[in-house]
């Protein structure tokens, strides 16, 4: 058994290290302050081939894994870039996987490319205002009529669709009293982004203001037959193969979050001098921290168990949620804790800190809710009956 990152895993966390450090603090303070999209940032990654470090090679990516993709993703979180910097390239590394798994060999060379150069940005519409994680229930409906599916429906918490070109859809194609089991029904599209028939409304929001989320109104939008995804009605089955991936992900970015958080709380918990000595000589600051690093190091380890099993083919839903579950308590208490550590200066954002605690709160909340984790867990780990 072996911990250690391998010698390209090594490589990858330098390169991004690199590009991250040409945005410093005072460009992410920026971002947050006007809530300009991160483009130069975004640009940097495309232009070294990283939003396709998932990709596989022969549509232009790197042909890597998820685990490599989770250093990634932490790297640039603990850059100082923190949610700002990591949600502005996560659709990128997990989104389009129904497309790379499922999708057509036209379908890879059309829809593939343009997004890893960074020519088109997609967002991801699955989430609806009535149903949250009751996937099964969207009320989207995609009608057939000939070649082409009407939709009409709303999506809400969808993130970049101010500027996106194209967006992954999941849509009701039969309706939910004419199918088996709910989870059959459900169409997957990858399509035009078309500002026509679809009215976008941004949600203002406690963190994260450089990449916008939003509310659609879609109505009369038209979907090409070729646009859709594998088979009509599978798309709940396409979509779930990029639900564990996206857990392991935002848990390696709240670990990078936390981690960021705790490395600004310890420097200034040894330099800031109360009572003629410095406060990280106290255990009160002290143990907290510890705490933080300990709880942090935990979680990036079943990170990379999860990364591990899903890049090797074995059944993952545990582990990914797990590392969710663990990555976004243990990022969160690390933020607050800095927060604390700081005291009143921890307030300002001139030191940073509130930021992380402000955009922590996305990855211990999303994809999936802490508590659901944990009935997960409970029915599918342990075996306990479902409590709803």
């Amino acid at each position: 058994m072996h911990f250690g990152l391998t010698t390209e895993q090594e490589a990858i966390r330098e390169a991004i290290a690199g590009i991250c450090s040409r945005f410093g603090d005072d460009y992410w303070l920026e971002t947050d302050r006007t809530g300009a999209f991160p483009q130069a940032f975004y640009q940097a990654l495309a232009t070294d081939g990283w939003l396709g470090i998932c990709i596989p090679e022969a549509y232009g990516g790197s042909g890597l894994g998820i685990a490599e993709a989770a250093i990634m993703m932490e790297t640039i979180a603990a850059s100082g870039a923190g949610m700002s910097g990591a949600s502005c390239a996560h659709i990128n590394i997990f989104g389009l996987n129904p497309v790379v798994v499922y999708g057509t060999e036209e379908q890879k060379q059309r829809m593939l490319p343009p997004m890893l150069r960074g020519e088109e940005k997609a967002c991801f519409a699955v989430t609806e205002p009535n149903t949250g994680l009751n996937t099964t229930q969207l009320k989207t409906r995609a009608v057939r009529k000939g070649d082409r599916y009407v939709v009409d429906g709303q999506k809400v918490w969808i993130s970049t669709a101010q500027m996106a070109d194209r967006m992954m859809l999941l849509a009701r194609t039969t309706p939910l009293e004419h199918v088996t089991k709910p989870t059959l029904g459900l169409s997957l599209f990858y399509t035009k982004f078309d500002r026509d028939r679809i009215r976008v409304h941004e949600i203002e929001k406690m963190g994260r203001k450089a990449v916008d989320s939003n509310e659609l109104f879609i109505e009369g939008l038209e979907i090409p037959e070729e646009d859709r995804i594998g088979e009509e009605g599978r798309g709940f089955e396409y979509i779930l193969h990029g639900m564990n991936p996206e857990r392991v992900l935002i848990a390696a970015e709240a670990v990078g979050l936390g981690r960021l958080a705790l490395s600004r709380a310890v420097a200034y918990a040894k330099d800031r001098v109360v009572f003629n000595r410095p406060i990280g000589q106290n255990q009160a600051i002290q143990h907290p921290l510890a705490k933080n690093w300990m709880d942090l190091e935990a979680a990036w380890l079943m990170i990379m168990r999860a990364a591990w099993e899903y890049d090797s083919g074995q059944p993952c839903g545990a582990s990914a949620n797990a590392a969710k579950y663990l990555a976004g308590e243990a990022g969160f208490d690390a933020c607050q804790q800095a927060i604390m550590t700081h005291g009143g200066f921890g307030y300002a954002k001139e030191y940073h800190v509130e930021r992380y605690l402000r955009e922590v709160m996305i990855p211990r909340i999303a994809p999936v809710s802490p508590q659901l984790v944990l009935c997960f867990i409970a029915e599918r780990v342990l075996g306990l009956p479902k409590s709803y």
